[in-house]
């Protein structure tokens, strides 16, 4: 195991520094900010200390920040006088949390060493920690990303796929992104950890008929056709707190929560991934670990481009 692990973190870093490195650098702070990454790792781990889901959050923000016209910090901008934001945009809106954990690790690294290390690099920083905390793999993060100076609800409505998605609109969605199928159903493991609201899952277990009944009768006691939108179920019922490949198990089983999870196994070209992943978490891991590489990269600003934010949630 200690072998496979050494293999594992060593065809990571070869990959990143493959994929990544006309633009961004693993070694980007080391003399400029060489305490950021250690500040960064002990914010993330106080934040999982203090509130276990909050690991599942920082990593989807993530997620959600690089769909938007790539990895920039878009998603931490507060609407202003030029621009309305993606925080109310429909994917996010009472659902993307962490903005409070990523202010207060960046005025940490802002004391550290003062308008050095963006808020895009951040969010990219504080996913990975947050997969490595709770049992995940590992993976080099490229570093040296620009903040941008606006944000766009209406792109951030179109870009991120809805949890109603069938498997058409997603691997559409990925593709626009650059993300191919295997990274897609990589990606989408991780919804091993964290919690989803009956708001988004309703659909799915009312309508849906690649569910298991007794899974989908279980989940309309606490999400009724009507009414408590905001109650939570943990997107993996058996580990929701441990990244693990329970989640690819569970869609074997017709257990995803969520439909466009579910539509990753109904008899598509997605299948075979999803049961490569069921039975070998290794596999799953490396794989993760590559596509969670390819997404960081996704247009980041560099050089000249953008701004290094002081306060994440404006502009300087």
């Amino acid at each position: 195991m200690a072998f496979q692990n050494f293999l594992l973190l060593f065809l990571v870093a070869a990959c990143a520094f493959a994929v990544a490195y006309g633009k961004l650098s693993v070694n980007y702070y080391s003399s400029t900010c060489p305490k950021a990454l250690s500040i960064i790792q002990a914010g993330v781990a106080a934040a999982i200390k203090n509130e276990t889901r909050m690991g599942a959050s920082l990593l989807r923000m993530h997620f959600h920040d690089c769909f938007v016209n790539g990895c920039d910090g878009s998603i931490l901008l507060d609407d202003n006088a030029t621009f309305i934001g993606e925080k109310t945009a429909v994917p996010n809106n009472n659902s993307i949390r962490g903005f409070n954990v990523i202010d207060d690790i960046k005025a940490k690294v802002e004391k550290a060493c003062p308008g050095v290390v963006s808020c895009a690099d951040i969010i990219a920083l504080v996913a990975r920690d947050s997969v490595v905390h709770l049992g995940g793999p590992s993976w080099e993060v490229g570093l040296g990303r620009r903040d941008s100076l606006t944000a766009s609800r209406a792109l951030a409505n179109t870009s991120i796929p809805p949890p109603t998605s069938n498997l058409s609109a997603l691997i559409t969605s990925f593709s626009a992104q650059g993300l191919s199928l295997k990274n897609m159903v990589a990606l989408s493991g991780s919804h091993t950890i964290g919690l989803s609201r009956c708001t988004s899952f309703r659909g799915h277990i009312y309508n849906s008929s690649n569910i298991d009944p007794s899974f989908a009768k279980s989940l309309r006691q606490i999400c009724p056709r009507r009414g408590k939108d905001n109650v939570l179920e943990p997107l993996d019922r058996q580990t929701p707190t441990c990244f693990d490949n329970l989640y690819y198990k569970n869609l074997l089983q017709g257990k995803g929560l969520l439909h466009s999870d579910q539509e990753l196994f109904n008899g598509s070209s997605a299948d075979s991934l999803v049961r490569r992943y069921a039975s070998n978490p290794y596999e799953f891991f490396k794989d993760f670990a590559k596509a969670m590489v390819k997404m960081s990269n996704i247009k980041p600003l560099t050089g000249s481009q953008g701004e290094v934010r002081k306060n994440c949630r404006k502009v300087n």
